[in-house]
């Protein structure tokens, strides 16, 4: 399977990490972690990844106000991954930059369904289908 560039996962839960990686990596993607709102705004900007998946609940920083730092400088996809479920909190989600917005827990379908439309894999490229020259023409 050819490589779909760097996911980074933005999660404090360990074991959703893992879930993370263990989908995304599945899906081609290298995977890349961190922990906190401030690791992850730094590795974003290290990294430029095609696709970041975000933790509303981080230890540090609001995924709110990760999302709108990593607005300030990338368009590509986030999907905030995250518990809350109230009335309004994917508008709020939204609002701050989510992409799509999953709450747990999830069925890893629901993410790869998500990650697919957002971050299709690139087309094979494949040879031009009669490009044949000879002498007789």
């Amino acid at each position: 399977m050819n490589s779909r560039g760097i996911c980074l996962v933005i999660e404090n839960d360990r074991d959703i990490r893992e879930l993370l990686v263990l989908i995304l990596s599945g899906m081609g993607f290298e995977v890349r972690a961190a922990t906190t709102g401030a690791a992850g705004i730094r590795a974003a900007r290290a990294l430029d990844p095609p696709l970041i998946t975000l933790n509303l609940g981080l230890p540090d920083i609001s995924g709110h106000d990760v999302a709108r730092s990593l607005r300030e400088y990338s368009n590509e996809p986030i999907i905030m991954i995250t518990g809350r479920a109230r009335a309004g909190d994917e508008l709020d989600g939204m609002a701050a930059g989510a992409t799509a917005y999953l709450t747990k827990p999830f069925r890893p379908a629901q993410l790869r369904a998500m990650v697919q439309e957002l971050c299709p894999p690139p087309s094979p490229v494949t040879a031009p289908a009669h490009n044949v020259f000879s002498d007789e023409d």
